[in-house]
């Protein structure tokens, strides 16, 4: 088994920085169980990537994209497709039929509590009295 070295593979990608990603991502890619293209020799999945690159058996664009798609993070702004814009009026009048529903909702919950809190032992109290008409009364007296 003759061993791989880094010149055997900077002859095929010159940028020794690419080399590393490529063979990385190659490496990766034979962990996650894809065929390997040269004999394993009791070699680990980096020393294989390096020779599969170094004997040209693997295509290296196509191991250039999926390096690419492997990093991305967001899909290319193309293949997004464009939203509607939303319906402002419907919006509107969700919102007006939600808020209207709560505040029916406190309104009750406030009718209940001022009927709980207008009886007096057993004693109903008016509710027709006009609280700033009687302050206003009071007002004058004094």
């Amino acid at each position: 088994m003759a061993r791989v070295t880094v010149e055997d593979c900077v002859q095929k990608v010159p940028n020794r920085f690419e080399l590393v990603m490529l063979a990385s991502q190659r490496a990766r890619e034979i962990s996650a169980g894809a065929k390997e293209t040269v004999d394993r020799d009791n070699d680990k999945n980096p020393v294989i990537a390096l020779r599969e690159i170094a004997e040209e058996t693997i295509d290296l664009d196509h191991l250039r994209e999926s390096l690419i798609r492997s990093l991305q993070r967001h899909l290319p702004f193309d293949d997004v497709e464009e939203e509607e814009e939303p319906d402002v009026a419907a919006l509107q009048s969700a919102m007006a039929e939600t808020m209207g529903a709560a505040a029916l909702a406190v309104n009750v919950g406030r009718q209940e509590d001022d009927e709980d809190a207008g009886e007096v032992e057993g004693e109903e109290v008016d509710e027709d009295v006009d609280l700033n008409a009687t302050a206003a009364e009071t007002d004058e007296e004094v």
